[in-house]
């Protein structure tokens, strides 16, 4: 591999890009060899990263080999590039996650020796012949530096060097060198401009995936959906075999209720009994409002369950369009449930078993259901509803005890510690 691709630029040439140069072009430069680079993957490697020194094909070889060098020229001039600097929009921080990601790939370690595959890839449906690929992450996802980049490797067999790396002496004799690294400035802007770049990928996907399928939901169901099955169903109030079993119930008990509120109104008031054909008019009148309470109910019902499926193809969609902003979205929660104290993923965890899990959730389940099977126009079964508590909350209370178990206390065993003080 030719070593100009890691070769740094001479200070003339940087001034000059730092105060003539054109960050947005160097941006887009760089963003179109990433792009290459990527169709490479995907179409000859199945996504992973393409193993340029066992690579048997020249003219592929060469081809990444060129985008890689423009892609590290196109980077390194946009980040010393002095106008490039709070001065960018979405689709520019997007351009420039996506290419800085995918250099990362080919420059984990700043030396040609990182481009050496280390596990073999799925070789169905690749045309060339290579030895071993890397199992890398996504380019489309936003990479950090990594710190090895200022460090030196470790050399096992000089116990000096195994004493400096070990330990608070380690620690300590790293932060000197980093304190003294003239890039170390600009890799902290550079850090800390992916991870704002981050921030606002993430909660802008989250926003989407909320406002978006409620908004669907609520505007097909009012505008659309409502008014066609108003026509279709018609003003012809609904008659009591149309009403599912819970419906029935409680239009037989507010019909009853009114009967018996208007004797006893009569009989509190000291007059003569109502007569029958009167209390036969009032109570058809109270009948025929009732009906015409649950058409309308019963009409909203029809509404929701299309418009629910409106909303979950809205929510679809919107995965299916921001689907490379996913991944960014997974690192922005693991960031906040991992940045938590062990205090909070304790609590965190306790909520949520308490809530879905243990000795109170089963009330808290049963209201869920029923108020789904009202929203959709259903009765609720609740020989269904019984079978469900008593199966799902269990299934979820052992898949939570095996998180804990087998990968909580690897992770972190301050926190399952903490854990089972606060249950004790």
């Amino acid at each position: 591999m030719s070593s100009g691709f890691f070769q740094r630029k001479s200070p003339l040439s940087q001034l000059k890009d730092q105060f003539f140069g054109n960050p947005e072009q160097s941006l887009k430069t760089a963003y179109e060899a990433a792009s290459k680079i990527k169709t490479i993957e995907n179409h000859y490697f199945s996504g992973y990263r393409v193993p340029i020194e066992s690579l048997q094909n020249d003219r592929l070889q060469a081809e990444v080999l060129e985008n890689l060098e423009i892609l590290q020229a196109g980077v390194d001039q946009f980040n010393s590039s002095s106008s490039a600097s709070g001065k960018l929009g979405s689709n520019h921080l997007e351009k420039l996650i996506f290419a800085e990601g995918i250099l990362a790939n080919y420059n984990q370690s700043g030396s040609p020796a990182a481009l050496v595959p280390l596990s073999e890839p799925p070789t169905s449906g690749s045309s060339l012949s290579t030895n071993q690929v890397v199992d890398v992450p996504s380019s489309t996802t936003p990479i950090s530096p990594p710190r090895a980049r200022t460090q030196q490797p470790r050399n096992v067999s000089n116990p000096v060097n195994n004493f400096l790396n070990t330990g608070s002496v380690g620690k300590t004799f790293d932060k000197i060198k980093n304190d003294f690294n003239p890039k170390s400035e600009q890799e902290v802007v550079n850090e800390f401009r992916r991870s704002r770049a981050m921030t606002k990928v993430a909660v802008r996907l989250l926003a989407l995936l909320i406002v978006i399928p409620i908004l669907t939901q609520q505007v097909s169901k009012h505008f659309v959906i409502a008014p066609i099955v108003q026509e279709y169903r018609g003003d012809t109030p609904v008659s009591l075999d149309e009403l599912n079993s819970e419906w029935r119930e409680e239009a037989l008990m507010e019909l009853n209720a009114y009967e018996e509120e208007l004797k006893m109104e009569h009989m509190f008031k000291g007059v003569p009994p109502i007569a029958p054909e009167v209390l036969e008019e009032k109570v058809q009148e109270e009948a025929n409002e009732i009906a015409t309470t649950y058409h309308r109910k019963n009409i909203n019902s029809i509404s929701n369950v299309f418009a629910d499926f409106v909303g979950l193809f809205a929510f679809a969609l919107v995965l299916l369009i921001r689907r490379r902003d996913i991944e960014t979205l997974k690192s922005f929660v693991d960031n906040i449930i991992y940045g938590l104290s062990d205090s909070a993923k304790a609590f965190a965890i306790i909520l949520f078993t308490d809530m879905f899990v243990g000795f109170h959730s089963p009330h808290g389940w049963e209201v869920l259901l029923e108020s789904m099977a009202n929203h959709l126009g259903v009765a609720a079964n609740h020989s269904a509803i019984s079978l469900f508590i008593a199966t799902v909350p269990v299934v979820m209370d052992t898949i939570v005890k095996y998180w804990i178990f087998r990968y909580l206390s690897q992770m972190s065993a301050s926190t399952v510690a903490t854990l089972k003080e606060m249950d004790d």
